[in-house]
């Protein structure tokens, strides 16, 4: 006997543009009819679900030591002499944390959220858990407005990042505990002041929040939501508590969920469940817009990301500051070339040959600068021409309404290589790290080519399929597919400017 498939989520209600899309108002792909094996498959996968609820005491215990392995790796080699020229990753604890920590903790996190959806935040994230044990106990405001701030998903992770670029965050264990650290008490006093068993930090304010709910929208796997079940099922005499606030009856895609498992089979309704990876993308995102998304993706990812993993080696930047240096000498003001500032401003390790100038630091931000604004700009201009293209004008709907609809819809295919582009500069830190410590990797430039070429295959893909949404005309969706290739090869190059 054939089961059905479980019905992927699509932007039927609850989204933010319901009317701005007149292609997608039957949203949920046709129910397919799939053989025995794949139907147990689904069972193992929401089983898995309810294991994750009825194990809630287990998850905390793996939240409480996964607290202090990152205390070993973070806290503790920002206390320790710096190592010996003569260390190595398996007998020196710092250059073993940095290894571990950037190496591998890092890039597998970004690996998980596409693989697995965001279960890091929800069952091994330590800023999470602590940040939720803390609004246990703490005050339970009600958040504030300026908490809320839609920006701050983009804001947040441009300041992280550039800041973590001017401390070296990557190669020495103060700044991290400075930025890392930092962020840990932060989450831990906006858990203390506001909500009640809430994770308000991780929803608002987390430098890596937007960034984990793009890659998630990739991840095969979701809890499905059952409305019809939820509706029909009597209203349960306790309560759950949803940590990330995310509204459970209404969910779509797995962006905002913390994949904890605390809701599986609430009210015979929530199922951990299989979807096509990137359907949230093409299905859901479309009416769920969010311009701060586009922001993050175009001028945050595609932008001040890739330039922030590749200044140091561009012979654009090397040779810009060269100039500026010149100029600099030529009218007698040395104090920029000259001069410095504490770790905790500019790179300052002069006993190890390490030190950033001011000059360092006006011209690492203004490589940043033009690299979002040069990539950045002209990705939007590819993705705006092809959401006028497919802005179609009907009742109900302003023209401009439709146009930036289209757009930030359009700017989510491009997700793919916005994540391979953070991931392959924390893989460049892997192999940075072990060439210091006499282990080449050879291979590495063949496995980054193949991941961006996947990625990109990935984009062009799901931009198809997007365009295809918005218009009959195959034509259309050609030229508008074609504008979109301009917007995927000027992410790639944003990744391949210094070679």
């Amino acid at each position: 006997m054939l089961n059905r498939a479980p019905i992927e989520n699509g932007p039927q209600d609850g989204g933010h543009l319901p009317d701005l899309n007149p292609h997608l108002s039957d949203p949920v792909p046709p129910q397919v009819y799939e053989a025995p094996q794949m139907a147990r498959v689904d069972r193992w996968i929401a089983a898995a679900g309810e294991w994750l609820a009825r194990n809630q005491r287990s998850v905390m215990a793996v939240q409480w030591g996964i607290v202090g392995i990152y205390v070993l790796l973070v806290v503790v080699p920002a206390f320790l002499p710096p190592p010996a020229r003569t260390a190595h990753i398996w007998t020196n604890l710092t250059l073993f944390a940095q290894f571990a920590f950037w190496g591998i903790w890092w890039p597998f996190v970004l690996v998980s959220m596409v693989m697995v959806g965001r279960l890091w935040c929800g069952v091994l994230c330590p800023e999470g858990a602590l940040s939720e044990t803390a609004s246990r106990k703490g005050r339970g405001r009600s958040t504030p407005g300026w908490v809320k701030w839609k920006m701050w998903p983009f804001v947040a992770f441009v300041l992280t990042t550039v800041y973590g670029q001017m401390l070296s965050v990557y190669q020495y264990p103060k700044p991290a505990l400075l930025i890392l650290g930092g962020s840990t008490v932060a989450a831990i006093g906006i858990g203390y002041m506001y909500g009640r068993n809430k994770r308000v930090w991780c929803k608002y304010l987390c430098p890596v929040n937007g960034v984990f709910g793009l890659l998630s929208k990739l991840s095969p796997l979701h809890y499905r939501i059952d409305r019809d079940a939820w509706d029909a099922s009597p209203k349960p005499a306790v309560r759950l508590n949803c940590a990330p606030m995310v509204p459970i009856r209404t969910m779509k895609g797995a962006s905002t969920c913390h994949m904890c498992g605390r809701c599986a089979g609430f009210r015979d309704s929530v199922a951990l469940s299989r979807r096509t990876p990137g359907s949230e993308i093409v299905h859901v995102a479309g009416f769920q817009t969010k311009p701060w998304e586009t922001w993050l993706i175009v001028f945050g990812l595609l932008g001040v990301a890739a330039g922030a993993f590749h200044w140091a080696s561009s012979a654009y930047f090397i040779a810009g500051k060269q100039a500026a240096a010149e100029w600099l000498v030529d009218n007698g003001i040395m104090w920029p070339i000259t001069g410095h500032a504490p770790w905790w401003v500019l790179t300052n390790y002069p006993d190890l040959n390490d030190v950033m100038s001011p000059l360092d630091g006006a011209m690492l931000l203004t490589y940043l600068a033009i690299v979002a604004l040069v990539f950045g700009g002209a990705i939007m201009l590819f993705l705006a021409a092809a959401g006028r293209l497919l802005a179609r004008p009907f009742d109900g709907a302003t023209m401009g309404a439709i146009w930036r609809q289209r757009t930030h819809h359009l700017a989510q295919a491009l997700i793919p290589i916005a994540g391979s582009i953070v991931f392959l500069g924390l893989f460049a830190t892997t192999a940075s790290i072990l060439k210091a410590d006499g282990i080449r990797l050879t291979f590495v430039p063949t496995v980054e080519n193949i991941i961006m070429a996947l990625a990109a295959t990935w984009s062009v893909a799901l931009a198809w399929r997007i365009c295809g949404l918005y218009t009959g005309s195959r034509g259309r969706q050609v030229l508008a597919a074609a504008l979109m290739l301009g917007a995927i090869g000027a992410g790639v190059a944003a990744w391949a400017l210094p070679y």
